[in-house]
């Protein structure tokens, strides 16, 4: 019996992709990051942009989720005024371009940049610009409150004032393993009662509970989510739901969409090795899987770099791949007619391409 091929790097950039999961200060061009350190004076440990690239990475590694989150104290150093916020989210889609991404959905939290001015609005308005200059990229901009801020209510005011000027949802970020969800509490309500999209950072660094919380405050979709995998028995790929625990139920069953990101995870500790990550058995099991990078920068990734490991490592085939992308379009926090629109336009005839390339 033929085997399939594994599709090559340089099939998997140009496939057509969906990106729900990549945070803003997080995705920087290493030569960016160097250029407004020298511009804001701020001090970095090199400014080779290689070298500085592979000094973040080292950072980020083997801290657990506080460690990792400690090292955007550089990057958030830099985005402290309009100008560069626009800057980095010009560049943002264009690297989007690159990588085959079709659309995307990048989240940043306002409230950690208002060293640029306290007027959120204004820090909003600037990131707006940036993805405005996009093409051949669908960009949405999802507003994160963090864990135990100050903001919760203001942004999530914000996201219902902007939510027809591109930005598509909100999400509550932050150490999960530290700081619950208790001050966001009222933010999501109105959240809810205004009709937006939301997404919570849960099931990853902290366990299946932060996931039940995430769902009975209304997350759509669950940032990472892994941790539902303590959930799962039975032999890998089996559907046998009644041996489960309850939340892997629930999320099976309703098809709560899961923002994996696979590099990122094993950066924060939650898995030694990309062998050992659940992301496979998910997906086999029938879960709404989706693949992200979470922070481009920090975690030395792209959504190519993603996927060429699950190729490497589980043996993904391009099919699988389609399969998970198509999920991605399909949880998009974006209205069923631009949905179609995207897949009629930009979704199908790449597809079409990218499974006839070589054949």
């Amino acid at each position: 019996m033929a085997t399939t091929p594994r599709p090559q790097r340089s099939r998997i950039r140009t496939a057509p992709k969906v990106l729900l999961h990549d945070h803003l200060d997080g995705g920087l061009r290493p030569a960016t990051l160097v250029d407004l350190a020298r511009r804001h004076r701020v001090p970095l440990p090199t400014e080779d942009p290689d070298e500085l690239a592979r000094w973040i990475s080292r950072r980020a590694q083997g801290s657990g989720l506080t460690g990792y989150l400690s090292v955007f104290a550089t990057t958030l150093g830099v985005l402290q005024d309009l100008d560069a916020l626009e800057r980095v989210a010009a560049e943002a889609v264009e690297d989007f371009a690159a990588d085959g991404v079709v659309y995307a959905e990048v989240r940043f939290a306002p409230e950690l940049h208002q060293g640029a001015t306290p007027d959120l609005d204004a820090v909003v308005t600037a990131v707006l610009r940036g993805l405005d200059t996009a093409s051949d990229v669908e960009v949405g901009l999802i507003l994160c409150a963090m864990r135990g801020g100050s903001e919760p209510e203001r942004i999530v005011d914000l996201a219902r004032r902007r939510r027809e000027h591109g930005v598509v949802g909100v999400d509550i970020a932050g150490d999960e393993a530290r700081v619950d969800l208790s001050s966001a509490y009222g933010a999501l309500s109105e959240a809810r009662r205004h009709g937006l999209h939301i997404t919570v950072h849960a099931g990853e660094a902290a366990g299946v509970t932060s996931i039940t919380e995430a769902l009975d405050l209304g997350a759509q979709r669950l940032g990472h989510g892994v941790r539902i995998a303590d959930e799962v028995t039975g032999p890998p790929g089996s559907r046998h739901l009644e041996a489960w625990g309850p939340v892997a139920q629930r999320v099976h069953t309703q098809r709560i969409p899961l923002e994996i990101c696979p590099r990122s995870n094993l950066d924060t500790g939650v898995f030694d090795r990309l062998e050992d990550h659940p992301v496979d058995d998910l997906m086999r099991r029938g879960f709404a899987v989706t693949i992200n990078t979470d922070n481009r920068l920090i975690s030395a990734t792209s959504l190519t770099d993603e996927f060429v490991a699950l190729v490497e490592t589980f043996s993904w085939s391009l099919a699988d791949i389609e399969s998970v992308t198509r999920t991605a379009l399909d949880v998009a926090f974006v209205d069923a007619a631009e949905r179609e629109r995207i897949r009629r336009e930009m979704l199908e005839p790449r597809w079409r391409a990218a499974r006839t390339e070589g054949s």
